[in-house]
C-alpha cells in the first residue's frame, strides 16, 4: 500500500515539474536557512559548557549604582579583591584572579643574549587556581606544579610548534616577557577550544605582576577579572548579600560600588558586561535569530499551502475519479501527504547540501568558527527530523483536506474554481499579506541597522580619527629615554603633521577606571573616571577641542591636568571653577593642578555615554604613539620610514600598527554583522514571498484564461489586463506594509535604545522598504501578467 502511495505521488509530482520545482526551491532555502542559524545557535550557547564544575562557576563582577538610580556593571574587580575573597568567605572552594593585557612580547635568545625569534603571543596572568577550577587538557607538565614559580609560563600547544617547531622542544625553554621578565617554560596545554572566553596563547604567574601587592580598592581595570568556583550547596543569593557587607569592610564608606556573582553561563550572553573575547551574544539576539529561522520557515511553508490549494483545482477531475472508482478521505489525505512527504524529504536533503556549501561564507561574515562538522551533532539530526515531520504536516494537513473534500460530480464537472473560490482565495489572499509582513518587516529592519551602522561610522566622536595611525610603544624607562629623540625624528619624517605620546588613544575599548580627590577634599568623588597619560601634543594630534584654560606644558614631569566637560558637570560646577584646583590620585601617589577644559570625546564607544575623563602629562606611563599623516602623504612611504626607525631603536621589538579609524569601527563588528546577516535574511525572505507569488500568479493566468480572451475581444489592452492581475497583489502588499510598520517600529525602537547615541526612525525608511517589496512583487506578478495578456483570445476561448 505504502509503495503505491509513493509511486502515485512520483508520478504526480512528475507531471507537475513547475510545481514541484517551486516548492522544493522554497523549501530547500527554508530550511537551510534553519540549519544555519541552529548551529550558529549551537555555537553560541556552546560556550564553557565543556568545563565539569560549569554550575559552581561565578565570575565576579563590580556593581556601580549612579546617583541618578541607574545600576552599570562591569566584569572589572580592584586589584585586591582575589586576595581578600579567600579569607573572608568559607563558601568559596576555589578564587582566581585573571589579568588578560592583550598580545605582549616574547623574544627567544642564544646563549650570548641575541635574539632568535619574537613573537606577540596572548598572554593571560593567571592565579594557579584557575586551573583548579576551570577544564583545560594538558600535554606536559600539571597544573599542580606547572605555576608554583612566579619565573614559569605555560604555552598553547599552537604557539609551542609554531616557534619551537615541535612542542615537545619547547619544555624548559628560557623565553623573555616584554624584555623584563626570564620565564622557563613548565607546561604545554592543548589549543582552547573555540567556544571559550579564555584564549589564551601563553600562560603567566600572576604573581609576577605582583599584583597581590597593591592595595587600592578603588581603581578598577576592564582587564582584571576574578573567577569563584562555589563549594557544593552553596546559596548564591546569601553570598551576594555577604559580598554587600565584603565591599563596606574594604572599601571607603562613600564608594558605593559592590560586588555580586555572575554564572558562567552568562559570561557570553549578559550585555550589560564585557568578555575577554570581546563580543557577547544577548538572549534578545538568540531570540531574534529563533524568529527569523521560524518565519522564513514559515514562508517556505506558506508558498507550499498556496500552491498546492491552488494545484489541486486543476486536480480537481484526478480528485473526482478517484472518488467514483472508490477512494475515501483518508486515502485521498494520505496520497497528498504523501506527495507533501516527498517534496519536504528532498528538500530536506537538498537544504544540508546548500548549508554545507554556505556555511564557510556565514562564518567568514559573522566572523565565527563554523565548519561542517558542525551539522553532523546528533541534535542536528533531530532538528531535521522535527523539520521533516512538522513542516509536512503543517504544509500538508490542509491542502489534503481541501482535496479530500472535493464533491465528485462537481469535481468531474469542473466546477470546483466556482464551488472554492471564496474560501480558497480568502486564505490564499491572507497567507501572501503574511508572508509578505515578514519579507518587508526584514528589509525595513535591516535598513534601520544599516543606518546606525552608518550613524556610527559618521558621527563626530569629538576629535579626528582619520589619517591617525597608533603604534605601540615599549613603556619601560629605556622607551622614556628615548621619548624626545623619537618625537623630533618622527617629526623629521616626510608625510607627518603631527606626534603624541599618550596611554591610549582619544578612544579605547580598555579603559582604566579611577577614582580621584578634587581640591583637597577628604573624600573620593563618587563617580569614577577614565584616566588618560597624554603628552602637550595630544590635544593637537587628535584635534581635540580646549573650550576653558590651557594646554599641558611641554615638560613631562610636572603633573597638570586636563578635563573634559562631563567630569566638570558631575562635580556640579562650570568649567571656570575648575580651573587651578588640585586633583589627587591613588591617595597622593599622583597630585596635580587642572589647567584646562577640553571639548567631550568619545572615550570609549557611541554606543555608550561620554565618560569623565581627567588627562595627565605623566611619561612613565605613555604606551602608544599617534602619528597624524598630512593630507596627501604617501602612507605606504610614511609608515615605511617609521618602521625603519623603530628597528632602529627597539631591534628587540615587533613594529606594530592600527589605523585609528580602522579600530574604531572594529567596535562595532558586531552589529556590523549583523546588519550583514539580516541583509541575507530580507533577500531570502522577498525571494521566497515572490516565488510564492510567482506560482500564484502562474495559476491565476490558467484559470482565468477565457475570461482574459473574453475582455480582449470585448476590447481590453494588454496594459488593462495587466492591470487587472496586479491590483490585488498590490492590495495585499498594501496590507502587509500597514500591518509590519508599526511591529518594525516597536522592535527597532527597542533596539536602537541600547544605544546612547542614535538616529531616530524616520518615516522614509518605511517608504523606502515598502517601496522595494512592491516593485520586486509588482515585477514577479506582471510576469505572468503580461505572458496572458499577450495571448492570441481565440486560443484562449478554445481552452476547455
Amino acid at each position: 500500500m505504502l509503495k503505491n502511495y509513493l509511486k502515485t505521488a512520483f508520478r504526480s509530482l512528475w507531471r507537475n515539474k513547475r510545481y514541484a520545482l517551486l516548492n522544493v526551491t522554497g523549501l530547500t532555502l527554508g530550511i537551510a536557512v534553519c540549519l544555519v542559524i541552529y548551529v550558529i545557535i549551537q555555537y553560541e550557547q556552546s560556550f564553557d559548557t565543556f568545563h565539569t564544575r560549569k554550575d559552581r562557576i561565578y565570575r565576579v563582577l563590580t556593581v556601580m549604582p549612579e546617583e541618578s538610580g541607574k545600576i552599570n556593571y562591569t566584569q572589572a574587580v580592584p586589584f585586591p579583591v582575589p586576595t581578600a575573597l579567600p579569607n573572608d568567605f568559607s563558601g568559596f572552594e576555589k578564587v582566581a584572579g585573571i589579568v588578560q593585557m592583550g598580545k605582549r612580547l616574547v623574544t627567544l635568545e642564544d646563549s650570548k643574549g641575541n635574539i632568535q625569534k619574537k613573537f606577540k603571543p596572548l598572554v593571560y596572568f593567571l592565579q594557579p587556581s584557575f586551573f583548579d577550577i576551570f577544564d583545560y587538557r594538558w600535554l606536559a607538565g600539571n597544573s599542580a606544579t606547572a605555576l608554583n614559580d612566579p619565573k614559569s609560563a605555560v604555552l598553547a600547544r599552537s604557539t609551542a610548534e609554531k616557534y619551537f617547531g615541535d612542542w615537545h622542544r619547547a619544555m624548559g625553554q628560557v623565553i623573555k616577557l616584554d624584555q623584563q621578565f626570564e620565564l622557563t617554560v613548565t607546561g604545554i596545554l592543548d589549543d582552547p577550544p573555540k567556544n571559550t572566553e579564555f584564549q589564551f596563547d601563553m600562560v603567566a604567574t600572576y604573581a609576577l605582576l605582583k599584583i597581590n601587592e597593591i592595595k587600592d580598592w578603588t581603581t578598577i581595570d576592564d582587564i582584571h577579572n576574578c573567577y569563584v568556583l562555589l563549594r557544593p550547596g552553596q546559596d548564591v543569593a546569601q553570598i551576594n548579600r555577604q559580598l554587600i557587607a565584603f565591599s563596606k569592610k574594604y572599601k571607603d564608606p562613600k564608594n558605593k560600588t559592590t560586588h555580586m556573582l555572575q554564572p558562567l553561563a552568562d559570561v557570553h550572553s549578559d550585555k550589560r558586561t564585557e568578555n575577554f573575547i570581546g563580543r557577547v551574544a544577548s538572549p534578545e539576539r538568540i531570540r531574534m535569530l529563533w524568529m527569523i529561522a521560524a518565519f522564513i520557515l514559515l514562508i517556505a511553508c506558506v508558498n507550499f499551502i498556496n500552491l498546492a490549494t491552488a494545484q489541486a483545482v486543476n486536480r480537481a477531475r484526478e480528485i473526482g475519479v478517484r472518488k467514483v472508482l472508490g477512494s475515501n478521505h483518508w486515502q485521498l489525505k494520505i496520497q497528498f501527504l504523501s506527495e507533501t512527504a516527498m517534496l519536504v524529504l528532498t528538500s530536506l536533503l537538498l537544504a544540508v547540501v546548500l548549508a554545507l556549501c554556505v556555511l564557510p561564507f556565514i562564518s567568514r561574515v559573522m566572523d565565527l568558527p563554523l565548519d561542517a562538522g558542525m551539522l553532523a551533532a546528533y541534535n542536528v539530526y533531530i532538528l531535521l527530523f522535527a523539520i521533516f515531520l512538522g513542516v509536512t504536516l503543517l504544509a500538508g494537513f490542509y491542502p489534503s483536506i481541501v482535496v479530500s473534500a472535493f464533491n465528485p460530480i462537481n469535481a468531474l464537472k469542473s466546477r470546483i474554481a466556482a464551488s472554492r473560490k471564496s474560501s480558497g482565495i480568502s486564505l490564499r489572499r491572507g497567507l501572501v499579506v503574511f508572508q509578505f509582513i515578514i519579507a518587508q518587516a526584514l528589509i525595513i529592519g535591516t535598513l534601520i541597522i544599516l543606518q546606525q551602522m552608518n550613524y556610527f561610522h559618521k558621527q563626530s566622536m569629538g576629535f579626528t580619527r582619520d589619517a591617525i595611525v597608533n603604534i605601540p610603544f615599549r613603556n619601560d624607562s629605556a622607551g622614556n629615554a628615548k621619548i624626545a629623540y623619537l618625537r623630533d625624528q618622527l617629526q623629521r619624517i616626510k608625510g607627518i603633521q603631527e606626534v603624541s605620546f599618550s596611554s591610549a588613544a582619544p578612544s579605547n575599548n580598555g579603559n582604566w577606571w579611577t577614582g580621584f580627590r578634587f581640591d583637597h577634599q577628604a573624600e573620593e568623588t563618587k563617580f569614577p573616571s577614565v584616566t588618560r597619560w597624554v603628552d602637550y601634543n595630544f590635544l593637537n594630534t587628535y584635534d581635540i577641542k580646549l573650550i576653558k584654560g590651557r594646554n599641558l606644558t611641554r615638560s613631562d614631569s610636572i603633573s597638570e591636568f586636563l578635563v573634559n566637560e562631563t567630569l566638570v558637570q558631575k562635580l556640579g560646577l562650570k568649567p571656570a571653577d575648575v580651573l587651578n584646583k588640585n586633583i589627587d590620585v591613588w591617595n597622593g601617589q599622583i597630585k596635580g593642578m587642572i589647567v584646562g577644559v577640553v571639548k567631550d570625546f568619545a572615550a570609549g564607544t557611541l554606543k555608550e555615554a561620554v565618560a569623565p575623563v581627567f588627562m595627565g602629562n605623566i611619561k612613565q606611563r605613555f604606551s602608544s604613539v599617534g602619528v597624524r599623516l598630512a593630507a596627501g602623504a604617501d602612507v605606504q612611504a610614511s609608515l615605511k620610514a617609521i618602521e625603519e626607525l623603530w628597528n632602529a631603536n627597539f631591534p628587540e621589538q615587533l613594529f606594530e600598527y592600527q589605523f585609528l579609524d580602522q579600530r574604531i569601527a572594529a567596535y562595532y563588528k558586531e552589529e556590523r554583522q549583523l546588519a550583514e546577516l539580516y541583509e541575507i535574511f530580507a533577500g531570502i525572505a522577498i525571494f521566497l514571498s515572490c516565488l510564492g507569488l510567482y506560482g500564484l500568479a502562474s495559476f491565476m493566468a490558467i484559470q482565468r484564461i477565457k475570461e482574459v480572451g473574453v475582455r480582449k475581444v470585448l476590447g481590453a489592452t494588454p496594459a488593462h489586463i495587466v492591470y487587472l492581475f496586479s491590483r490585488e497583489f498590490v492590495l495585499l502588499i498594501g496590507i502587509a506594509f500597514v500591518v509590519a510598520t508599526p511591529l518594525v517600529w516597536y522592535f527597532m525602537y527597542n533596539w536602537l535604545n541600547n544605544f546612547v547615541n542614535r538616529i531616530d526612525i524616520n518615516w522614509t525608511v518605511f517608504l523606502a522598504g515598502g517601496m522595494a517589496a512592491l516593485v520586486i512583487a509588482l515585477i514577479t506578478v506582471s510576469s505572468q501578467a503580461v505572458r496572458a495578456a499577450m495571448m492570441n483570445p481565440i486560443d484562449s476561448l478554445k481552452v476547455d
